[in-house]
């Protein structure tokens, strides 16, 4: 049978997938190597700071008060841009982390704008690694450090909303039937059941009765989430309790979308944002050290409207004020919202005005394309409105007009408006409106920061467990199975290095503590491909086959094995990555990257190295 077999040619590779392994494992290396040189703490100085001293003069004022750095870089502003004038950014990177504090606060009272100083880490890798595009691995809260915030959204204006728009609608219907009698109005008693709608009859019995029953038949037809019951000459409409709980969770679901868009605007890819309670949003930004430029767009909400400009001293119609405080009558109802806005964009115009470019849905398109048709001369208002909270606790909404502009042409789903103010206001605008504006207002209820000395000491532990482990799982592979435990014990280094490199490649993975977890226990699957193998190998031994052939068949028989563990235990982690959120996606992301390196190395770079060595052997009754 052996004669048979020593026709086929066995443990083979060809040249390219030797190749192969060698450049995955060479990059991988390369990704995962600023991690292991971590980060150096640092100041960042705004373009807008006034820092008006060289790096050389301020290293040496730094010096001078007994701060050493490390080195201070500085960005310069791209050509074109609209900082030029400004210069660019500043980057002190510090030798010592606690000192940190230290240097923003003598640096502080060398710039006008202090403000505009930031706490950041960098990487500490060295810069030729830098240039090729690795960085270090990022860190979840737990582990790092960085801000908490616990957000309150205010549902109260969404039931304000539909409220409103009954009443209107109420009042149109009237109109329409020309029933004369009735009123109808926004109840200000506020109760478990949410806002009221009154509607009061005071004409004749006959034609009171008339009216309500025309009026139940409209709100049965149109309204029918909303609930009649009769009261003291009229009828109270409340909004059903199950619609105000679905309105509810409708709107902390979509504020948690727009709140995931701008941190992601704001480029911190490894934030958490989930809802906590009913109507409460938990925020976790790890490395964010300074939370005040994150704390103003998070806690933001802006949202521009576009109204038809009525004549002054106009009945139907609500007032504005503008910039300057003039009234401007506008239409009660907008031509569209600014939930049709897809995307938006600060520019400088012709004129050297900051503007906004707004693009916007196609349903937003259609709306805006027909109204300016059959307005073309008349103007047109773009309003500025945000939320707030009084003294009382309650949110209050602050709206303006920004900008009244003739209608010269028909508009279509892209245009742009001006009077945002300065460049550096309408990129601000442009950020809130491009990552959306929110349905409800949002008030910070709790901030709390985390500091990074507690990530340290997870950090320390989290790798000290998982540097013992991998220790004596190295042993014990290097005396149980003698020949082929070492093969095991450099797959098994192969495999940490292409996890973490792949971790620190993958945009958005995030390790967190849970994730180090994972880590370890691919410590233990990746040991178990190489011990099915093995002990398949030794099985085809005892039966009395060379150890070049125990080696074929070894390893394509255990293969099947290997495979069907591996897949079920993916299932488990994609379902934990799709459903869990924070630590468990850390935890269910490490352990599927984890599956595929153990796999990769296991039995491929497994592989390559015992047919290198073992490949040729035709001795039988060889101890493994």
């Amino acid at each position: 049978m052996d004669k048979i077999q020593s026709k086929k040619l066995l443990n083979h590779y060809s040249a390219w997938k030797y190749l192969v392994l060698i450049v995955t494992i060479i990059v991988m290396l390369f990704s995962a190597l600023p991690t292991w040189y971590g980060e150096d703490a640092a100041v960042q100085v705004g373009a807008k700071a006034g820092l008006n001293l060289t790096p050389i003069e301020l290293r040496d004022k730094l010096k001078a008060q007994g701060v050493e750095v490390k080195r201070i870089e500085v960005k310069h502003a791209q050509q074109g841009s609209a900082n030029n004038s400004e210069g660019g950014q500043t980057l002190i990177v510090l030798n010592d982390d606690s000192e940190q504090t230290l240097v923003k606060t003598l640096v502080s009272s060398m710039v006008s704008e202090p403000k505009e100083l930031t706490l950041a880490l960098v990487s500490a890798a060295p810069s030729w690694l830098q240039n090729m595009g690795f960085e270090p691995i990022k860190l979840g809260l737990d582990l790092r450090g960085g801000v908490q915030f616990l957000l309150d959204v205010d549902v109260q204006p969404v039931y304000q909303a539909q409220a409103d728009a009954l009443v209107e609608s109420l009042r149109q219907f009237l109109r329409e039937q020309q029933i004369r009698g009735v009123s109808v109005r926004i109840d200000s008693t506020r109760d478990d059941a949410g806002l009221q709608v009154a509607i009061a009859f005071n004409d004749a019995a006959q034609s009171a009765n008339n009216a309500r029953s025309a009026i139940r038949q409209f709100m049965q037809q149109s309204y029918p989430t909303w609930q009649l019951t009769n009261a003291d000459n009229g009828l109270v409409v409340k909004l059903a309790q199950e619609e105000q709980i679905k309105l509810r969770n409708l709107t902390v679901q979509q504020n948690l979308q727009i709140m995931r868009s701008r941190i992601e605007e704001l480029g911190i890819t490894e934030a958490l944002v989930q809802r906590q309670g009913e109507h409460r949003i938990r925020i976790e930004l790890p490395g964010v050290q300074d939370p005040a430029a994150a704390k103003n767009v998070i806690g933001a909400t802006a949202s521009l409207a576009f109204f038809e400009v009525k004549e002054s001293g106009s009945v139907n119609a609500q007032v504005l004020k503008d910039k300057s405080g003039n009234p401007v009558y506008v239409a009660r109802t907008p031509v569209l919202g600014g939930d049709h806005i897809v995307d938006a964009r600060a520019n400088i115009g012709e004129m050297g005005m900051a503007e906004v470019n707004i693009h916007l849905d196609r349903i937003g398109g259609q709306k805006m394309s027909e109204f300016s048709r059959a307005n073309i001369g008349k103007p047109m208002a773009t309003s500025y409105s945000e939320y707030s909270r009084d003294e009382q606790g309650k949110a209050k909404q602050t709206q303006e007009i920004i900008s009244v502009a003739t209608i010269q042409s028909q508009l279509g789903d892209r245009f742009r408006i001006t009077g945002a103010g300065t460049y550096q206001e309408a990129q601000q605008l442009a950020l809130l409106l491009r990552a959306g504006s929110m349905t409800a207002p949002v008030t910070i209820v709790e901030e709390r920061t985390i500091g990074p000395t507690l990530g340290a000491e997870n950090i320390q532990n989290g790798f000290a467990a998982l540097g013992l482990g991998m220790g004596i799982t190295l042993l014990f592979m290097a005396l149980w199975y003698r020949r082929l435990g070492w093969v095991a014990n450099v797959a098994l280094i192969a495999n940490m290095v292409i996890l973490f490199g792949l971790l620190a490649l993958i945009p958005g993975a995030v390790l967190t503590l849970p994730g180090i977890a994972g880590l370890v226990l691919t410590v233990g699957m990746a040991v178990d491909t190489n011990v099915l193998i093995f002990e398949r190998i030794k099985d085809k031994l005892k039966e009395g086959r060379s150890f070049a052939l125990a080696i074929d068949t070894g390893f394509d028989s255990a293969f099947s094995t290997i495979f069907d563990a591996n897949f079920t235990t993916m299932i488990t982690a994609v379902v934990l990555y799709s459903i869990g959120n924070g630590p468990i996606q850390g935890f269910a992301l490490t352990l599927g990257l984890g599956l595929l390196t153990s796999m990769f190395t296991g039995i491929f770079a497994s592989r390559a190295l015992i047919n290198l060595v073992y490949g040729r052997d035709a001795r039988r009754h060889v101890r493994v």
